[in-house]
């Protein structure tokens, strides 16, 4: 279950007794190495308390549709945009009639409805409601609009009935979870990413760089990866861990970062440019510490540093190669420009004057160009936004 590690987590529980199981569902996703967060149903309640799940997910539980202590008190919506993955154990069967329906009275099918994250329901519930037509027509409508359904699984049944109805275990249910993440979209491919600043030294103290975190690459490098592709990570000055099973190279100039690209590129099958390449370094880098002078200025002269995503577009045998255009106005316009002088499959555009979404936030939103479509993808984490643009990748892969 390593492909849980760091994803994030909404566990929906509604009322039932198999709601005892999901104390143990959440310390199987926080093994893993998930972030859980737990919403509970009123009638959840009746059966396992809050406190028993915020001990064990190590974060606060909601039960409030409307929460004054969130931001503007749109608590649904900020959770909704969190999770990566939401699954519903158990899920009953009043809750599954009402999520098809549409309905949105509680905080947990308010979210279900405000999410674009992967739904998954755990049934757990009298193995002659499981089978009633009303419950099972529900359960066909909900499989039409892409919801998953795990169980249920059959068996002796807390009232003493024997049939369909029990819950999964928790430990196949957080095996299932894992299998969400796990999707071989680029499997066998190799893909090599840049990410994070450049860093550009003026002297041995001092250096030109610019403020990216490296969160995009870092994220896209892990997409790739859970996508079964072979993954270099060409990575600038970063303060970040290195994704699972994902080979990274360290390097500091646009020189150095380029030699490093160059290598090996005849065998990449996608090159995706993420990093904020310095455009220009100084001419000169002194030896020595330079001392402040008693002029109130200082001039240093600035050389053009090689453009490493132009580079790989202009190469005669090139990869396919996503370049990203981090605007502050006139952001499609400019991206357009760039695909087109930079020979580039693809490119993703974003404004980076947006403090939302500009460097070292947590979120982005971008638009992806390519020579005759775009298309937008809404705010939402870079983790989701790089699992998109492997997706976005591997159809024009498949279609080319």
């Amino acid at each position: 279950m390593q492909r849980l590690t760091n994803k994030r987590i909404l566990l929906g529980i509604t009322g039932g007794i198999a709601a005892y199981k999901s104390a143990e569902l959440t310390r199987a996703y926080k093994a893993a190495g998930a972030d859980v967060r737990v919403v509970m149903t009123p009638a959840a309640r009746e059966f396992i308390t809050p406190l028993t799940l915020q001990a064990l997910s190590g974060n606060p539980v909601h039960t409030a549709l409307l929460d004054p202590e969130a931001e503007a008190g749109m608590g649904h919506i900020e959770l909704a945009k969190w999770a990566d993955l939401i699954v519903v154990a158990p899920a009953s069967a009043d809750f599954i009639a009402r999520l098809e329906s549409g309905m949105a009275n509680d905080l947990l099918s308010t979210l279900c409805l405000a999410s674009d994250a992967p739904l998954c329901l755990a049934p757990a519930m009298n193995q002659a409601m499981w089978r009633s037509t009303a419950t099972q027509g529900n359960v066909f409508q909900l499989l039409q609009n892409k919801v998953t359904f795990w169980g249920p699984d059959s068996g002796e049944q807390a009232c003493g009935d024997v049939g369909p109805g029990r819950m999964l275990e928790p430990n196949a249910i957080a095996e299932l979870s894992a299998t969400m993440f796990d999707k071989q979209l680029l499997s066998g491919k190799i893909v090599h990413i840049t990410a994070g600043p450049t860093r550009e030294p003026i002297d041995p103290v001092r250096y030109i760089s610019n403020h990216s975190s490296g969160k995009m690459g870092y994220a896209l490098a892990q997409a790739a990866q859970e996508a079964g592709a072979n993954v270099k990570l060409i990575s600038g000055p970063v303060n970040l861990e290195c994704p699972d099973r994902v080979s990274r190279i360290k390097v500091e100039s646009a020189e150095q970062m380029l030699a490093a690209v160059l290598d090996d590129i005849a065998n990449c099958d996608i090159f995706i440019g993420c990093a904020a390449v310095a455009d220009y370094r100084p001419a000169v880098i002194e030896n020595n510490k330079m001392k402040k002078g008693s002029s109130d200025t200082l001039s240093l002269a600035l050389v053009k540093n090689p453009d490493i995503i132009a580079t790989v577009g202009q190469l005669p045998d090139k990869p396919f190669t996503l370049g990203f255009a981090a605007e502050t106005q006139n952001v499609v316009e400019y991206a357009r420009t760039k695909l087109a002088s930079k020979n580039l499959d693809m490119i993703a555009a974003n404004d980076v004057s947006n403090s939302d979404i500009g460097f070292n936030s947590d979120e982005n939103a971008l638009t992806l160009i390519s020579q005759n479509s775009e298309l937008k993808l809404a705010q939402t984490s870079k983790t989701k936004l790089a699992q998109q643009l492997i997706e976005h990748i591997a159809e024009q892969l498949t279609s080319a």
